[in-house]
């Protein structure tokens, strides 16, 4: 059985023996998904190989070894910098700018969830709060509204929750992610002595 193919991201030549098959891969593959995030491939690739790399890299190795134009390398650091998601060093008696990735994997987590949410989450919680304080002039502005208000209380909770694990330490945020079913039984128990009936089982009712 075969491996992964890869010709539709031959971004590398033959000649650029320098990364293994592997990195390739997943550099290749980092830009085919960065894509449907939102992130441009270019960018997706760059800090690919940002990531993997055990040095940090200039603008002219990045575009050398991604076979990129040097100007796309620079838009796409520019970009990264923007994200805070790459880090800016030298190094004495080079005058070059040389680029790494953050190397805590938990650092990378927290900076991109901050910048979602500064980016996307809080124009919608902004957008919603305005529209908590217009008073409704119909029954159908009266029912959107309250729609509105369930919307803002959800995404307010998930940042509030959002922010407490960000104040954890890696190793406890592990901890807390390793124990999704025990915090699950622990919340349907809760609902048996209170009476109340979680969602998964109203949606097993259902059925």
């Amino acid at each position: 059985m075969h491996g992964p193919k890869l010709n539709s991201f031959s971004f590398m030549s033959s000649d650029h023996t320098s990364l293994p098959p592997l990195n390739r891969q997943f550099i290749a593959h980092f830009g085919e998904m960065g894509s449907r995030w939102g992130i441009n491939r270019t960018v997706g690739q760059i800090y690919a190989l940002l990531f993997l790399s055990q040095n940090s890299l200039n603008a002219d190795e990045i575009a050398d070894t991604l076979e990129f134009s040097r100007s796309n390398v620079s838009m796409g650091l520019k970009e990264l910098q923007a994200w805070r998601l790459v880090k800016l060093s030298h190094r004495p008696g080079d005058r070059r700018e040389y680029f790494e990735a953050p190397q805590d994997v938990w650092e990378i987590f927290r900076v991109l969830a901050e910048e979602r949410r500064r980016r996307e989450i809080e124009p919608t919680l902004s957008l919603l709060r305005m529209a908590l304080l217009e008073k409704p002039s119909s029954a159908d502005e009266r029912y959107a509204q309250e729609r509105m208000r369930e919307m803002h209380d959800l995404i307010d909770r998930l940042m509030t929750w959002l922010d407490d694990v960000q104040r954890l330490s890696p190793e406890t945020a592990l901890q807390l992610m390793g124990m999704g079913t025990a915090v699950t039984r622990v919340l349907e128990l809760k609902d048996r002595f209170t009476g109340k009936t979680s969602i998964s089982a109203k949606g097993d009712s259902n059925g």
